[in-house]
């Protein structure tokens, strides 16, 4: 994805049916996908049936009649990179279940799901927490951050910059939750030790362990960003 990797699109259907990705091409990437995400909901959904309602209220009501004793859907307003959103979710939705099949974000890595490993790492109120273990309806009026977030801001391209030069990923799923983790940390401290960032990262598990690469490339990215400031 990184690097000039260059990945299949699906099934091609000819040898030249490829697409490369680079880190100008990442960023355009994320971009696109935070810009996508609409403000407000246009249709409701039933989750029991599929029919569809104009309103939240129609809907609600559809559920007394047609679904009595089931809980319907939840309308939530999250700031989410920036934006505000409107999302129907179940109540009993994580975080993380919501980013990915109801926003489409998929940054966010679904691994242990017992928030153990930290691959599920975003920033709600300034505060890296693991969507795994945080309901949707938590969130209500929070500021949230995720890797596609962090991606798309021009701020943070020598962070991840940096873990590309210092090949701080294998596999790369667990990536995106260490750079959330690593942004948080210089959110609050600009100029951490080695000591502190391996502390800020010591809830992110790498299965292909990268740990040595890590403090490398943030305290790089430190000093490419003290020098543009």
């Amino acid at each position: 994805m990184i690097g000039g990797l260059v990945i299949p699109t699906g099934v091609p259907t000819k040898e030249s049916e490829q697409v490369t990705y680079t880190l100008d091409t990442a960023h355009q990437k994320a971009s696109d996908m935070v810009k996508s995400i609409p403000a407000n909901l246009t249709e409701y959904r039933c989750p029991l049936c599929g029919q569809v309602f104009s309103s939240y209220a129609d809907m609600k009501e559809h559920y007394e009649i047609n679904h009595y004793g089931s809980i319907p859907p939840v309308m939530i307003t999250l700031k989410l990179n920036g934006k505000l959103c409107e999302l129907l979710v179940e109540p009993h939705w994580t975080l993380k279940r919501t980013l990915q099949f109801r926003l489409g974000l998929t940054g966010a890595k679904h691994m242990c799901d017992k928030g153990v490993c930290g691959s599920c790492t975003v920033i709600v109120d300034g505060r890296a927490v693991l969507s795994c273990q945080m309901l949707a309806v938590e969130c209500e009026g929070k500021e949230i951050e995720t890797i596609e977030g962090i991606a798309a801001n021009p701020k943070w391209k020598p962070l991840i910059d940096a873990y590309c030069r210092w090949d701080a990923m294998q596999c790369g799923y667990c990536t995106p939750g260490f750079l959330v983790s690593a942004k948080n940390l210089l959110d609050r401290n600009p100029h951490p030790t080695e000591q502190e960032i391996r502390e800020a990262l010591a809830g992110n598990i790498c299965i292909c362990g990268t740990y040595p690469r890590h403090a490398q490339a943030i305290m790089e990215a430190v000093q490419v960003m003290s020098e543009g400031a």
